[in-house]
């Protein structure tokens, strides 16, 4: 998968390359199709269930999929801030401190 697209642009280009319709993943998606539209666009955020269902749909790897669409999440929350990249690292061994701990009880 390739990191440096958008969400919506592996999920458009996956639908695209499958020679799905809009109409007929929104239908399994039970959403309507404009929603789906912008989530391709980049204009609106699948929820997490969404992105599970268009995994299977698409037959994309979902793990990756997930991994996409979790580091957008972060991404969008602190691409703005002037220490956001900083924050980041110090999350990551915030993460690692909790992992490693987890494992060791």
């Amino acid at each position: 998968m390739e990191n440096n697209k958008s969400t919506g642009e592996i999920l458009r280009e996956k639908r695209e390359e499958k020679g799905l319709l809009l109409r007929h993943v929104s239908a399994e998606l039970d959403i309507d199709t404009a929603i789906l539209s912008k989530i391709e666009r980049s204009e609106r955020k699948a929820t997490k269930e969404q992105i599970i269902k268009l995994a299977k749909i698409l037959e994309l790897n979902q793990d990756d999929l997930l991994v996409q669409y979790l580091s957008e999440k972060i991404l969008y929350e602190i691409k703005d801030e002037e220490l956001g990249s900083k924050a980041l690292k110090v999350a990551e061994k915030k993460m690692k401190y909790i992992s490693k701990n987890k494992s060791g009880n």
